[in-house]
């Protein structure tokens, strides 16, 4: 934490990329307490790619906790090689939004630009990374050490309602690399995400294999997504969606499942 605060201060005005998930909340709030508010803007990046009930959440949680937020329209589908959805996908995602970013800091008069990457992150395939360097965006979480772990159990002691939130991830992450992104199936995954958490559900992915959608959630769940009652429900949710087959991981929950296959 020294480190961190350290860091901030040598930054004295920062813009954060803010999602309102468990890294970015603890860094705004971190970052609020060193620098001041008034040296802290928070940007949401409203796009077809996060989840919508998110945005909100983020929006409350920035206002509870006084800070300078806003909402900027980014637009992905706008790059053909996103909707390709090559393996390096995340660095056209995050081009587009780290270009937003700065030609907002150019215009705010805001020299750093800084993001909730943790250490932890540094083990996954992560193309955005490539994104970072060339538009100069700062991870002071990963710079200062801080796992997911340490995140959650500081957020916790700050009594940060996100402590034991689920991961977040760009939905466009649930599609197979090679597969045409659409703004249907983003919003066919969004609405079947959405109907699980409404079961109860905690850590979870429905991963889109057109007409097949392969559901992960913690083995700790397992039971409970096979109960009969609850897999009725979901089977008739997610066929209404248009999906055929409707099928559980027994792997369970992991992250970058999708990349996998690169391995």
């Amino acid at each position: 934490m020294k480190r961190l605060k350290s860091i901030l201060k040598k930054f004295k005005k920062v813009l954060l990329a803010y999602s309102g998930g468990v890294d970015s909340t603890f860094l705004l709030k971190v970052a609020i307490d060193t620098l001041g508010k008034e040296n802290v803007l928070a940007i949401i990046a409203k796009s077809e790619t996060y989840p919508k009930s998110e945005e909100k959440k983020a929006i409350d949680i920035a206002k509870n906790l006084s800070a300078n937020c806003r909402v900027i329209k980014t637009c992905e589908f706008s790059d053909k090689n996103f909707i390709k959805n090559p393996r390096d996908r995340c660095y056209y995602c995050k081009k587009e939004l780290f270009s937003k970013l700065s030609k907002l800091a150019k215009k705010e008069k805001i020299k750093y630009i800084i993001d909730g990457s943790n250490k932890d992150d540094l083990s996954d395939y992560r193309p955005g990374t490539i994104a970072k360097k060339e538009f100069g965006i700062r991870s002071p979480l990963q710079e200062s050490g801080f796992t997911k772990e340490a995140v959650r159990e500081l957020s916790r002691k700050l009594s940060l309602k996100t402590w034991n939130k689920p991961a977040l991830a760009c939905l466009a992450s649930r599609i197979p690399y090679g597969t045409k992104i659409t703004k249907e199936k983003l919003n066919r995954i969004n609405k079947s995400e959405e109907f699980l958490k409404s079961l109860g559900f905690g850590q979870l992915r429905v991963r889109d294999h057109g007409d097949l959608a392969r559901i992960e959630v913690d083995k700790k769940e397992f039971s409970k997504i096979l109960n009969k009652k609850i897999t009725e429900k979901i089977t008739k949710k997610l066929k209404n969606l248009g999906y055929n087959y409707i099928t559980i991981d027994i792997q369970g929950y992991r992250t970058g499942a999708m990349n996998e296959t690169l391995h």
